[in-house]
Parts: C-alpha cells; structure tokens; sequence
C-alpha cells in the first residue's frame, strides 16, 4: 500500500462555462494543451461494460506510460471526475464556475497513489512542485485556447 499525494491548481477564463466545458469535454484534443500528454483515445463503449473509457499515453523526459481512465461522474459544465482502470492508481476531478457570462473558474485536483518508499521525492519542496507547475501551466495553456475562440460554435456558425 502506498501514500496518496493531490495536486490542485486553479485558472479563470474569460469564457461562457458551457464553451469551456465543451473544450475540456474533448478528452482526444487534451494534447494540444497538456504538454506531457502524447494521445488520448476513446475506447469503443460498445465493446467495454465500462462507461466513458479511454486510454492515455504520457510522454515527459524520455519515460513512455499507457493507462485506461473512466469517467465516473459527469454533470454537464460542472464537474467531471474520472479514475484510472489498472497501472497507476490515479484519481481526477475538474470543477467549472461559471462566475458571470463570460468568466468561469476551472479548479483540476490529480491525486494518486505511489509507493511509499517514493512518495517523499513528491513533496512540494522536490518533485511535487514540479508537478503542480507543469499542471499550472497545462492549465494556463487550457484557457488561452479557450480565449482563443477554439470551441466556441458561435465563432465558426
């Protein structure tokens, strides 16, 4: 058994929720903006008893890691939670805020679990602060394409 770190960053987008929700939905477009993402893939529901499947492949210093992840909440333009199936024991949940018309606060927290013997290297002062920058930044990325009009239908309509 090993110890469970979290990880929680916040941004505020000046966008409508509905229009920010609708770009973080598209789970295989991640990698335009998750920087240590490669490929997210939605796995055929049909041929799975598991809901919202997908598998994600990580990229980051040289290390390769697949995954399959679940959703297992959604309420449309708030809240999105997800678990990984095998590997990784991982956890996720993003929270949108819809502020005024065009402001949303997004709030992501990552938990997961490592072995105890490694979990001291994620401590924020190490390799933790590493992560929650790189989610910060993955993060940021995420509301200046938003801004940037990407997914908003009443751009392209």
């Amino acid at each position: 058994m090993g110890r469970w770190l979290e990880h929680t960053v916040t941004s505020r987008i000046k966008a409508p929720v509905k229009q920010v929700w609708a770009v973080w939905s598209d789970l295989e477009a991640m990698p335009l903006w998750m920087s240590w993402i490669e490929s997210v893939k939605t796995i055929d529901e049909s041929a799975t008893t598991l809901p919202d499947l997908t598998e994600w492949t990580l990229a980051a210093n040289g290390f390769r890691f697949k995954w399959k992840a679940k959703i297992n909440e959604r309420i449309e333009a708030q809240k999105l939670q997800w678990s990984s199936v095998g590997g990784l024991p991982t956890n996720g949940c993003v929270r949108f805020y819809a502020e005024e018309d065009n402001l949303t606060i997004v709030k992501l927290s990552i938990t997961y679990e490592l072995p105890k013997i490694l979990a001291p290297l994620m401590e924020p002062t190490i390799l933790g602060g590493m992560v929650t920058n790189e989610l910060q930044s993955n993060l940021d990325r995420f509301s200046k394409l938003v801004e940037s009009g990407y997914g908003d239908s009443s751009l392209t309509a």
